[in-house]
């Protein structure tokens, strides 16, 4: 559910910058306010498991479509809102730089449609009042599989009214909203699933992560556990299988929003081809051509190679060293920026007032 540039206007993705870099930095505040230095390295290991997660896509039975991880309500479960958000940050960011996934100019949407709205909607006002306080696993299960779900739909919904408020995109808004909320219905049902899955390791792994008292002060963490060596451990070992190994086995099929945008766009009689981006579209497409290492997580094509032939089926599963490459390469400067950044918060924590 990454955009890209071109189906977002520079007033509105210039917009959308503002708004989460203005979250972005109110959470920053909110992150440096709280006295536990020992999520740090979670944060981290979890920001590259986030990663290497997202890199694999999964099929979608019967649809011609795939989808992906987001995480986000994984991390604000783990880490709190404020941290979560900070680690969904570095992984977006991580990705539009060093692998051109997702534009620049729709780095803000997509902090605000795969961050802000799992952690800062979904998170409070679906799972906690649903999880309660020391939940049983059932119940636990049971708000973290809808607000999964909700977060999802959230997002696909952000990108929908984004596109519309853009309006250089030629696609029906009523058809486009349908096929986007429909297939990311199905989407979000796997993301539920998968959190649950982790989130019951995790529990089993290290119980106390996952514990929240009734009544937390203002500036507390929102978990006084140490992260253990053999769960971070468990938790890199996870990041390197998916994105050294699995990410060989992700579906080559569109993702859910590239699939609802041809399956929109064939709704319409056909036209003449899109002309070249120009403006702000041309000068951040060409700075982020020349900022990817590994474009689209792979080597780059060597110069005056044939371009691959779009109607040739790709094989499966699609051993690449490039993919491997960029799992554990984008795995590990994730977690690098994610434990920077925290370090830094945490180092500029203002004293207590006596």
């Amino acid at each position: 559910m990454h955009l890209s540039d071109a189906l977002l206007s520079p007033a509105v993705g210039l917009s959308l910058w503002l708004v989460s870099g203005g979250a972005l930095v109110a959470a920053s505040r909110r992150l440096r306010q709280r006295d536990d230095d020992r999520l740090v390295p979670l944060m981290g290991v979890l920001g590259a498991a986030v990663f290497a997660a997202q890199m694999i896509n999964f099929s979608i039975p019967a649809t011609g479509s795939s989808g992906h991880l987001g995480g986000g309500l994984l991390l604000a479960i783990l880490l709190g809102a404020p941290a979560a958000f900070v680690v969904i940050a570095s992984v977006l960011t991580v990705q539009a730089l060093l692998f051109a996934d997702g534009g620049l100019l729709a780095l803000g949407a997509n902090l605000l449609n795969l961050g802000l709205l799992p952690c800062f909607v979904a998170y409070p006002l679906v799972y906690r009042p649903l999880a309660g306080t020391a939940p049983p696993p059932w119940r636990q299960a049971l708000a973290t599989g809808l607000a999964a779900w909700v977060a999802v739909q959230l997002g696909a919904l952000g990108v929908v009214l984004q596109t519309g408020l853009s309006g250089i995109a030629s696609l029906p808004l009523a058809t486009f909203a349908g096929l986007m909320l429909g297939i990311h219905a199905a989407i979000g049902m796997v993301e539920g699933l998968a959190t649950v899955a982790i989130l019951r390791f995790v529990a089993r792994a290290q119980p106390d992560l996952l514990a929240r008292p009734k009544h937390p002060p203002r500036a507390a963490a929102h978990t006084s556990a140490r992260p253990t060596r053999s769960l971070l451990a468990r938790l890199v070992g996870m990041a390197l299988l998916c994105g050294g190994v699995l990410s060989w086995f992700g579906s080559p099929l569109p993702d859910g929003l590239a699939w609802s945008t041809a399956q929109a766009a064939g709704t319409l009689q056909p036209a003449a081809p899109a002309p070249p981006p120009q403006g702000l579209h041309r000068r951040l497409g060409e700075l982020q051509q020349r900022l990817a290492w590994l474009p689209d997580y792979d080597l780059p094509a060597p110069a005056g190679a044939l371009p691959a032939d779009p109607a040739a089926a790709e094989p499966w599963p699609a051993i690449k060293p490039g993919s491997s490459l960029s799992g554990v390469v984008g795995g590990a400067v994730t977690l690098a920026l994610a434990m920077a950044v925290g370090w830094l918060l945490r180092r500029r924590r203002r004293p207590p007032r006596r």
